[in-house]
Formats: structure tokens, sequence, C-alpha cells
């Protein structure tokens, strides 16, 4: 078991990319609507605060991309973007909206704005969901604020001075990592290699869970991870069967360890996630 209830899962996590923008507008109700239906117990999303402080999920920091507005979301009181539509007629919605609806449901995010970090971890004590969230971000300054208003209860990713470290680590230079509950890495950064056997064995000696993300087809985790021991992974499609090591079709994501034929076109993230045999 581990020190972080957002972990304990057996087998993959698989985690659906933004709700599942494959068949559904992108963070809407409808797409994490659509990937808990069909199983799902991880999504992943990102968060901004409005001028008036109401958090939001939305991947952008503007809405000209899906909302054919200018207009950054930190310039808009809630009253104002609560009227804007995407994805032909999806509201933006509350972050608050989506921990109410599923209250089971884990959610790896993403505070892409300083001023998101502060009101994200107050509505994760407001809805007493500190332990099913893990908060990641490429600012190491906001994940340290998560982690001093979060407490020791919750999970984050390391930042990617901690995933320097630990890549000094893995070669072995005598570095210390000493925050965080999970690596969080794409395969690649620039064209070189993040997840490699050292790396992963870095991280499992440390009680840090490594989940790679993005893994977009059918072909990637035998080409990229067989050699470093990543045991599972999950499907590349929210409707997509899953298939065992020996090639036996399972329902659901939850037990999805080798890949359909379906690719996902990079609108789904799954983490691949190694565990060590104890965490911290």
């Amino acid at each position: 078991m581990s020190a972080w209830p957002f972990l304990d899962h057996e087998g993959p996590i698989p985690i659906a990319h933004r709700g599942g923008a494959a068949e559904n507008p992108e963070n809407t109700m409808a797409a994490f609507a659509a990937a808990v239906g069909l199983g799902y117990r991880y999504v992943e999303t990102d968060v901004y605060a409005t001028s008036d402080g109401v958090l939001v999920a939305f991947h952008d920091e503007e809405l000209n991309r899906l909302g054919s507005r200018p207009e950054a979301i930190a310039a808009l009181c809630w009253r104002d973007l609560r009227t804007v539509r995407i994805g032909g007629g999806h509201a933006i919605p509350r972050f608050a909206e989506m921990l109410e609806a599923w209250p089971d449901l884990r959610i790896a995010v993403d505070p892409k704005h300083d001023r998101a970090t502060a009101p994200l971890i107050g509505a994760l004590w407001r809805a007493n969901a500190i332990d099913r969230v893990c908060v990641g971000s490429f600012s190491g300054r906001r994940l340290a604020l998560a982690r001093r208003l979060g407490g020791p209860r919750l999970c984050t990713g390391l930042s990617p001075t901690e995933v320097g470290r630990l890549q000094a680590a893995s070669v072995g230079l005598p570095v210390k990592v000493e925050a965080g509950a999970c690596a969080q890495v794409p395969p690649t950064a620039k064209g070189v290699p993040l997840v490699h056997r050292r790396f992963v064995a870095a991280a499992h000696a440390r009680g840090l869970a490594v989940h790679v993300w993005t893994v977009d087809n059918a072909d990637e985790p035998k080409k990229r991870f067989s050699a470093v021991s990543i045991r599972e992974a999950g499907t590349g499609r929210l409707g997509a069967k899953a298939h065992s090591s020996s090639g036996a079709e399972r329902d659901g994501p939850e037990k999805s360890i080798g890949f359909g034929r379906e690719a996902t076109r990079g609108l789904l993230r799954f983490f691949v996630a190694t565990r060590p045999n104890a965490h911290r």
C-alpha cells in the first residue's frame, strides 16, 4: 500500500487526458463523464483561476483556441466566463464541479498559473479530496506551495529540477531527491531519453513511482519501455478493449496491459506506471 491513496491501484493506471478528448471536447463535464462511464477511475486536467478566484478546468491560458475569444482566463470574472461555450456548446466547468460530481474519481491536476495553486489546494481541503488528487507542475515554485498548503497527505509529482536530480542519481552522482511521490516524465526531452532502466531503478530505490506520458499508439510500449521493465500500460483510446500480455481480451481500461490497434493521436494521456516494492 502506498503512503498516498492516489497511487493505490493494482495493475496499470490509465488516466484520461483532459477527460478523453478524442471523443468529447477536452476538459468538459461531458468528456469526464464519458471517461467515468467507460470505467476510468483516473482523469487528468489543468486549472486556472478567474479574476475573482474561481478555479476552472481548462488547459490554455487564453480562450482563442477553444472559445474563439482573445481573453485570458485570468482576465475574466466567473460571471463572464460561465457564458463562454467551447466545442459546440459546452460550458467551461468549475473544478469544484468535478470534485462534487464524482466523489471517488482520482484526478491528476496541473495548476497552470501561480494564481491557481492556492485556490486548488483550498478546493481540495474543502471537498475532502486531498487524498485522491496528484498535483504535478513544470513549476517548482507551484509545487513547493502546493506541498506546503497540502501537507504530507498531498501526492505530488517531481519538479523539473527534481527530475534532473533523479537523473543524476541514476548515473551514480551523490544527489538527493527528498520530495514528491512520483516522477511524471515524457519518454524523451529534446531527443534525449528520460526513461531508461537506471532511471526507473533509481526512482524505485527512493520509493518513487514512475509515470510516463504520453503513450499514444499501440506499438509505443514495446518499442520504448520493454527494456526498462515497465510492466503495464493503459489502452490508447477510451472505447478500446484491453488485451492482456497473453492476448486474451479483457473488459475496460482498468484491466489493460497491452494495447489494442487503435492509436490516440495524442489526445489521451496514459501514465505507464511502475511502482517500487515499498513506497516511502
